[in-house]
């Protein structure tokens, strides 16, 4: 008499909970293309969040269960997200004060902490004392940590990580139609009218926001290396964002006679890269910025500084300088507005370089491998 076999029980979707802390856009961005990525291999996947986080990302439609964490109350977050993680198989938090909020939700069970390390701390004051001890912290608990930089995956095994490894973030490729750039390129000549740069070259530049920005070491960078260019015939313009009702930084600007226009309040100055002739990134630490990822991708000639991730990032298709250094800074571009054969090459290694970039397939397929190896025996 023969016995049927039992039918084996299916197992259950992975369950990981995607924590999200603060962070910049791009860490927004990387964990809603990541959540898209993994609910669409069959994972079960459920992201914390500021309740701004969802409407701005839509983690949701992504096919994800959200939920919203508080702010400012750290031990109500902690509660939520222990309630959130009671059924999780893993916890993959971005940035360190999501790892924080996970290292204490999960203080007591054998859940694998994976903590994404996308950037570095520029704080200064109390925070930045207290800092060392919370990387520290998190470092140590996490089971694997992965760093969106090489000079990040050293800090965490600095800190005391057990396992630290090298994950570049893929950012989602702007996704431009035909018309859209049709019509981009009806209103260059409007565009750089209304900026009063219609015959000469327009450089945009981008900083890293300091909280102080009265104190701000990039705008103070670039208006020292606007001097180095300021003689030119015809002068360039430099375009950045910075607060326009400052009265003393608009008398520095009128003072030293420099071509700088100052972008209204909200205006993103990547948005300015499809009519610009150069775009100018001045940070002391960036990971994969926005205006970087942009330019090369656009073919805009970039210069920028040698920090973080960034030469990761640009590889050959962009000139870098170093941090701290006008005159290198204001070299740099009067080389590169002398030599439109140079600046031709770059228009072309730019696209060529992000198409060497990683994608979000192969992002999530990475992270995947992690998740699979920490839970094996699930």
């Amino acid at each position: 008499m023969s016995s049927t076999p039992p039918t084996p029980r299916r197992r259950a979707p992975l369950h990981v909970v995607q924590l999200l802390g603060g962070g910049g856009v791009g860490t927004g961005a990387h964990v809603r293309s990541l959540s898209a990525g993994l609910a669409a291999r069959g994972l079960a996947v459920t992201v914390g969040a500021a309740g701004s986080a969802e409407r701005r990302y839509g983690f949701a439609s992504a096919g994800a269960r959200f939920v919203p964490l508080p702010v400012d109350a750290t031990l109500a977050a902690v509660r939520l997200l222990r309630l959130a993680c009671a059924d999780a198989d893993l916890v993959h938090a971005h940035g360190i004060r999501a790892g924080l909020l996970a290292t204490l939700a999960l203080r007591g069970r054998s859940v694998p902490l994976v903590v994404s390390w996308h950037a570095r701390s520029t704080a200064t004051g109390p925070a930045a004392q207290l800092r060392p001890l919370t990387e520290r912290l998190v470092a140590r608990a996490a089971t694997v940590v992965l760093g969106a930089t090489s000079d990040l995956v050293q800090r965490a095994r600095q800190r005391g990580a057990r396992d630290a490894r090298l994950a570049p973030v893929a950012l989602p490729a702007p996704r431009r139609s035909a018309h859209a750039d049709r019509m981009a390129e009806a209103h260059r000549t409007k565009l750089r009218a209304d900026l009063g740069a219609l015959d000469r070259p327009l450089l945009v530049a981008a900083t890293r926001p300091a909280r102080d920005p009265g104190r701000d070491p990039g705008l103070d960078l670039l208006l020292n290396a606007a001097r180095y260019w300021r003689d030119r015939v015809p002068q360039p313009l430099l375009a950045l964002a910075a607060d326009g009702r400052d009265r003393a930084l608009l008398r520095r600007i009128e003072r030293g006679r420099l071509p700088v226009r100052l972008l209204a309040p909200g205006e993103d100055p990547a948005e300015l890269l499809p009519i610009a002739d150069l775009a100018l990134l001045v940070a002391r630490w960036a990971g994969r910025p926005p205006l970087v990822d942009e330019a090369l991708r656009r073919g805009v000639p970039l210069v920028a500084t040698a920090v973080g991730g960034v030469p990761e990032v640009v590889g050959d298709a962009g000139v870098l300088v170093p941090y701290g250094k006008p005159a290198a800074l204001g070299s740099a571009v009067n080389a590169l507005l002398d030599d439109p054969d140079r600046r031709a090459a770059l228009a072309v290694a730019g696209p060529a370089q992000a198409r060497r970039w990683p994608t979000e397939d192969t992002t999530v397929a990475q992270v995947l491998s992690v998740y699979d190896e920490l839970t094996a025996s699930r």
